[in-house]
C-alpha cells in the first residue's frame, strides 16, 4: 500500500446519475452533457492540487449491450458479459477523459488524463458463484428463458409482471490487477480513470493466468478496495441523495453528518440501509474508513461542499475524528 498523507489523493466514485439521469434514454448527447457537469467539478480539485482517481458505474450501458446482443444474435456473434464490461469501460472512459481534459485545459492546467482498462480479481471460491443474484440484460418470455438455460447454462429468474431475466454472481473484489500501473500514472502526475463498473471480473488460475468470468462486481466495493490499495486519503462516493439517512423515506428520516465507524456499523447491522441501494455504499465507505481514511457519501451537486465538510455524510475512525477536532483538517477534506 502506498503511504497515506503524501499529497492528497482522492478516489471519486461517480454514481449512475453522473452518467445517465433517471428517465433519460441514454443517448450519447445525454451522457456527454451529464458527464461534462461532473468533469467540471472534478477539474476544480485537480486545479487545486489534489491527485484524483475516478471510478464510475456502467450498469445501463452493459444492459444496453446485452439487449443489442440478443436482438442481433442471428447476424452478429454475441459477446460474453466480461467483454461487454470492457467495452463500456472504454466507451464511458473516452467521454470522461475528453471532458476532463477540456476543463483542465480551460483552467490552464496541462491535461494528463489516462483511462486504464481495469480487471478486478475475484476468488473462484467466492460463495456468490454458487448463488447468482444480480439481474442483468433484457427480460424474456418463459420459452426463450428455458432455451437460454439449456443452451448456455444461464440462471434465470422470473420477475412477476416483467418476465424472466438472467441473474449472475456478484463476487467480492480482491484487487485491481492494474493497481501498479494506476499507482505509477498517479506518481507521474496523471488523473486516472479506472475500475469502471467495478472492473472486468477475472479469476486467477493455478497456472497464474487470468480468465474473465461472467459476473458483476459492485462498483463502490471495488472503489473501496482500490482506495485502500492506493493508500488514498479520501473515498468520495457520489450518489443521488445529499446524505445517508436513517429511516429513509419516512416522516422520521434523519440525515447523518459526521459519523464514526462503530456507530455506522451499528446502523448497517440494524438494517437501516437497503441492500439494493445505500447498503453497499455504506459497506464500501466503512471498509475504507476502517483503514484510516475518510469516506464521504454525497450527491453530485453538493460535491465541493461535501469535500469542505458542510454537506454529505462523512465516515471516519473515531480516533481520526478526534484528531480533526483538535487540529482542523486542511480545506478540501
Amino acid at each position: 500500500m502506498a503511504a497515506r498523507g503524501v499529497g492528497r489523493l482522492l478516489v471519486i466514485a461517480l454514481g449512475g446519475n453522473a452518467i445517465q439521469q433517471p428517465g433519460q434514454d441514454g443517448t450519447f448527447e445525454e451522457q456527454l452533457f451529464n458527464i461534462d457537469g461532473a468533469a467540471r467539478q472534478i477539474s476544480t480539485l485537480v486545479a487545486d492540487g489534489h491527485r484524483v482517481v475516478v471510478t464510475h458505474g456502467n450498469g445501463p450501458q452493459v444492459g444496453n449491450l446485452l439487449i443489442q446482443n440478443e436482438l442481433a444474435a442471428k447476424t452478429v456473434a454475441p459477446m460474453p458479459m466480461d467483454v461487454c464490461g470492457a467495452e463500456t469501460q472504454g466507451q464511458i472512459g473516452y467521454i470522461i477523459q475528453q471532458c476532463l481534459a477540456n476543463h483542465l485545459r480551460r483552467r490552464g492546467v496541462t491535461p494528463y488524463v489516462a483511462t486504464i482498462l481495469t480487471e478486478t480479481e475475484v476468488s473462484t471460491g467466492d460463495p456468490a458463484f454458487a448463488r447468482p443474484s444480480k439481474p442483468v440484460g433484457p427480460f424474456y418470455d418463459k420459452e426463450r428463458a428455458t432455451e437460454l438455460q439449456l443452451e448456455k447454462g444461464f440462471v434465470m429468474r422470473n420477475e412477476v409482471g416483467h418476465g424472466w431475466r438472467r441473474v449472475v454472481p456478484s463476487p467480492e473484489p480482491l484487487r485491481q490487477v492494474q493497481t501498479k500501473a494506476i499507482h505509477d500514472l498517479l506518481a507521474a502526475g496523471a488523473l486516472v480513470l479506472c475500475s469502471g463498473g467495478g472492473g472486468v471480473p477475472v479469476v486467477r488460475e493455478t497456472s497464474g493466468d487470468y480468465r474473465g468470468v461472467e459476473a458483476v462486481i459492485d462498483k463502490d466495493l471495488a472503489a473501496a478496495a482500490l482506495a485502500l490499495n492506493l493508500g488514498a486519503d479520501a473515498l468520495v462516493i457520489l450518489t443521488d441523495v445529499p446524505h445517508v439517512y436513517l429511516r429513509y423515506g419516512t416522516p422520521q428520516q434523519v440525515a447523518l453528518g459526521e459519523v464514526g465507524v462503530a456507530e455506522m456499523e451499528t446502523h448497517l447491522a440494524n438494517g437501516e440501509f437497503s441492500a439494493g441501494s445505500m447498503g453497499p455504499k455504506v459497506d464500501a465507505a466503512l471498509r475504507f474508513a476502517r483503514g484510516g481514511g475518510t469516506s464521504i457519501i454525497a450527491n453530485l451537486p453538493d460535491f465541493e461542499a461535501a469535500l469542505a465538510g458542510t454537506m454529505g455524510t462523512r465516515i471516519a475512525d473515531e480516533a481520526a475524528m478526534n484528531e480533526r477536532r483538535v487540529a482542523p483538517v486542511p480545506a478540501g477534506f
